[in-house]
């Protein structure tokens, strides 16, 4: 069976405030095929996420001179659960308005600098009038609609969880994902998704018709290969931990997720079962596949 993609980049990002490299910054892992089709793998550990998307764009060009198309993941939640568009009063389709809200409003300077507890906490006021449901920040970020400690999240609220994090929480011996509405401690990614989301929509801006983001491009299904045929880049939300096999010796965690991430997606590929994992378990409903197309995505790979 023939392979869906040439190339495989994963994206483990970072809401740093300050340049950093080493564990807990922004790796960029990318692996692909020799003249004899043997799969080969480099890493790249930018300082800022202006050095990163930069650093993207230059794979990209690689891969496009290769003729390569490209499945790039990112680690961090590419969209919200269910109604957080709609408590905004945001338009649909859902997952698009709330990339431009974020684009719209986070700004993220060269040196790392951001004002995402700002946009927490603006979010907060728009859904609720209150601190909630975005918590957690350090002492000087906090703020009149957001605080440092965990509030009631209440029933008037989208839930605390999407889809795919309740699944990925069902899978034996794996780390439960985290809610997008804490944005602060340890483990923690709702910050990763405040400023990494504008990342993403200026990289599928820039490919244009070329580029597609799944579920809520494609639908909750394998692309055809019609579908697939224009595209240098399909973006797609991962969740690390999911492949991980343990490192290597002196490996840098982060380092290792996004090799070992790009291995396993490019195993499934060689061996013709990637594309299985595009489509929603049978579990789903039609509603549930609704929500998932059009505002809480998905992580790929997160079956139950």
């Amino acid at each position: 069976m023939r392979r869906i993609f040439g190339a495989y980049v994963m994206v483990d990002w970072s809401a740093s405030a300050k340049p950093k490299t080493g564990k807990d910054s922004v790796w960029i892992g990318v692996a692909k095929r020799d003249v004899r089709f043997r799969l080969s793998f480099e890493s790249f550990n930018p300082p800022t996420r202006a050095a990163a998307e930069a650093q993207l764009r230059t794979v990209l060009a690689d891969l496009r001179r290769r003729g390569d198309r490209a499945l790039i993941g990112f680690d961090f939640a590419l969209g919200y659960p269910e109604g957080t568009a709609a408590k905004l009063k945001l338009a649909d389709p859902a997952w698009a308005s709330m990339w431009k809200f974020l684009a719209d409003n986070v700004r993220d300077k060269a040196d790392n600098t951001n004002n995402r507890f700002a946009v927490a906490n603006k979010m907060n006021r728009l859904m609720t009038d209150e601190a909630r449901p975005f918590w957690g920040a350090p002492g000087a970020d906090v703020q009149t609609w957001l605080k440092s400690t965990k509030p009631v999240h209440g029933e008037d609220l989208p839930p605390l969880f999407r889809r795919t994090e309740l699944a990925v929480q069902k899978l034996a011996g794996k780390t439960a994902a985290k809610s997008v509405w804490q944005i602060f401690g340890n483990g923690t990614v709702g910050s990763q998704a405040i400023v990494g989301i504008p990342a993403a929509r200026r990289l599928l801006d820039e490919l244009g018709p070329k580029g597609a983001v799944w579920p809520f491009t494609t639908g909750w299904r394998t692309p055809s290969a019609e579908e697939l045929q224009p595209l240098e880049a399909l973006l797609v939300e991962i969740y690390p931990r999911l492949y991980a096999e343990g490192g290597q010796p002196g490996e840098v965690v982060d380092q290792a997720q996004v090799r070992e991430a790009c291995e396993y997606f490019a195993r499934l590929d060689e061996a013709g079962r990637l594309g299985a994992l595009f489509v929603p378990p049978k579990a789903h409903d039609e509603a549930a596949v609704a929500a998932v197309e059009q505002e809480e995505g998905w992580i790929l790979g997160a079956e139950v």
